[in-house]
């Protein structure tokens, strides 16, 4: 059995059976509906990011450039709808109708990713001739093979860039060395698996638009206003939350390399079933919440025999089509997502001047340091789906586990301290000792910079096929992962206390927005980090090793710097909160 696995199950054990026992003995039954409603979707989301870059360039061959802005306008689209989704509830659907519209179009769009076409194919062209790049295998146990004369050559770089084809026969049709420049690379890719993948992405999409915003606040509603057990609800929500991310990352990592990519993605849509089914038939154990604000303004017709309701599902139906075409186009998103800042700001700077009192104005500032602190660290954390996840393939020993299992590691750590950093933070604040959020900003921040870097110093670990120790990745996760329980949790929860009442919502957009800032600008980077493949394999493993420890050392300075001046701010602007967290705190 695959060693992840086993610790998995240990895991799973030691933390889950507390959990479902508290859950069954203190908490409203609903929660355990959205429990395992959040966890499948969350294992459907993990699931298929786990694997995507791989997808993107072993399967579709696109190159590490344009795989990173491909994810990077997935992900940031993924981040953006909810906004859409959210106002969808507030207005019309209610949360309970729009959750379970998007996890059908989850549902449809995992399983459309099962269809996964035939591979694409490279050709090497040289001096007029034209030979096939044969690969086979994914992940970590890829390989690729040149065809010459009908038998299969491997091949590396040459130091100066061009290709080597390697044990090549005396009187050959191609040269053993071919210099940089002198050769081609054509890559045919089959109409029907890029479509089926383009349509499938815009589903999800779509459904995240609706479901991600929505689950979260029936959770809020299961509980009267001051119920003690609201806070301790919510943790073991994100429990749930986590526990799917770490056994899509191990299961569908595992099915995605072992069986074809078909199993790895369809077994995320087979997940997210699961939780649809799970919500319908618990809607008895919500307790009325979550329904339709206006039943009788949803029932109304609107156009013939067609309801409001039924308008706004063949909306969001219809709403798949400009996305389908919006997620292939990165600078597209990368022009929208700008304007939505330069709007948002100068909306922000207007309120400031024109509606803010003194410490009214303070606080929105501190909200606004927050988010950009937000922005610095998802843009680094969320390196994990694309250039930490190939690093793993490339350059790390796995010790007998896939590169997307090592997704799962995040996940794993939070399930076992995040007990611990709630224990902490309770502790600190009963002794008057709690640090103040741009403090712990700044000491996540500095914790997701110093996981880069302790990979970067340990370089010199890295064996003669240039792969790194598998703990040096583990050790990068552990920082990744108690960095953002130093700022994670806080962000949210700050942004609802510190914004002006009648802004707060449109300040929870803008929360959202810098996570869809962070993605875009994460799959820049990602791409700026890439190497040179044929047929999704590395033509050279050294210089591979090399980009990613460089991009990995500007990445972790950038946070440690980014870090430290948010510490040292804290001490000047914490007075900025104006007794907000004590004020609630004493409530």
């Amino acid at each position: 059995m695959n060693l992840i696995v086993i610790i998995g199950i240990v895991i799973t054990l030691a933390t889950g059976i507390p959990v479902l026992l508290q859950m069954l003995k203190n908490h409203p039954r609903g929660l355990i509906i959205l429990f395992f409603a959040e966890m499948w979707e969350r294992f459907s989301y993990y699931g298929m990011r786990g694997i995507l870059i791989f997808y993107l360039t072993q399967h579709l061959l696109f190159d590490d450039k344009t795989a990173g802005d491909q994810y990077g306008s997935y992900t940031s689209l993924v981040y953006l709808l909810p906004l859409i989704g959210g106002l969808m509830a507030d207005r019309w659907l209610g949360t309970r109708k729009a959750v379970a519209f998007g996890a059908l179009l989850l549902v449809a769009g995992h399983l459309t990713m099962a269809i996964e076409g035939a591979p694409a194919q490279q050709n090497l062209t040289y001096a007029g001739q034209s030979y096939a790049v044969a690969a086979e295998g994914r992940m970590e146990s890829r390989q690729a093979h040149l065809m010459v004369g009908g038998q299969p050559y491997e091949f590396a770089a040459t130091p100066e860039g061009g290709l080597e084809v390697k044990n090549l026969p005396a009187g050959a049709a191609l040269p053993a060395v071919l210099p940089k420049g002198s050769y081609t690379l054509a890559t045919a890719v089959d109409p029907m698996g890029k479509t089926a993948f383009y349509i499938a992405v815009s589903l999800i999409i779509m459904g995240v638009g609706f479901l991600k915003p929505n689950i979260s606040t029936i959770v809020g509603q299961l509980y009267p206003q001051g119920d003690p057990r609201r806070d301790s609800g919510f943790t073991l929500y994100y429990y749930g939350i986590n526990l799917g991310a770490f056994w899509a990352s191990v299961l569908c990592g595992l099915l995605g390399e072992t069986v074809g990519w078909w199993a790895g993605f369809g077994l995320a849509g087979i997940g997210m079933a699961a939780g649809f089914v799970v919500f319908v038939l618990g809607k008895k154990h919500l307790e009325g919440h979550g329904e339709p604000p206006n039943p009788e303004k949803l029932r109304e017709k609107v156009a013939g025999p067609i309801s409001r309701e039924w308008m706004i599902y063949a909306g969001g139906l219809l709403g798949v089509i400009p996305i389908y075409f919006l997620v292939q186009s990165n600078d597209l998103v990368g022009k929208m997502l700008l304007a939505a800042i330069v709007a948002s700001l100068a909306f922000i700077v207007w309120f400031l001047a024109a509606k803010c009192d003194k410490i009214e104005r303070e606080r929105m500032m501190l909200a606004l340091v927050l988010i950009f602190g937000a922005v610095v660290f998802f843009t680094l954390f969320e390196q994990a789906g694309t250039s930490l996840n190939l690093f793993a393939d490339r350059n790390v020993d796995l010790m007998g586990i896939s590169a997307a299992q090592t997704q799962s590691f995040n996940a794993g750590f939070i399930l076992i301290l995040a007990p611990v950093f709630a224990a902490m933070w309770a502790w600190l604040a009963a002794r008057k000792k709690d640090p103040n959020p741009t403090l712990k900003f700044g000491l996540g921040l500095l914790q997701v910079g110093l996981g880069f870097l302790v990979v970067v110093w340990a370089q010199g670990m890295a064996d003669d096929q240039y792969r790194m120790p598998l703990f040096m990745l583990g050790l990068l996760y552990l920082l990744h992962t108690t960095g953002e329980l130093f700022l994670s949790p806080v962000g949210l929860s700050e942004i609802t206390k510190l914004s002006v009442a009648s802004v707060v919502s449109f300040m929870m957009a803008v929360w959202f927005l810098s996570s869809s800032i962070a993605q875009f600008v994460g799959g820049k980077i990602a791409g700026l980090m890439g190497t040179e493949t044929v047929g999704g394999q590395v033509l050279d493993p050294a210089g591979a090793l090399a980009t990613s420890l460089d991009g990995f050392n500007k990445l972790g300075w950038a946070g440690v710097a980014c870090g430290v001046v948010f510490i040292v701010a804290s001490f000047f602007i914490k007075h900025w909160a104006h007794g907000v967290n004590e004020a609630a705190n004493h409530k």
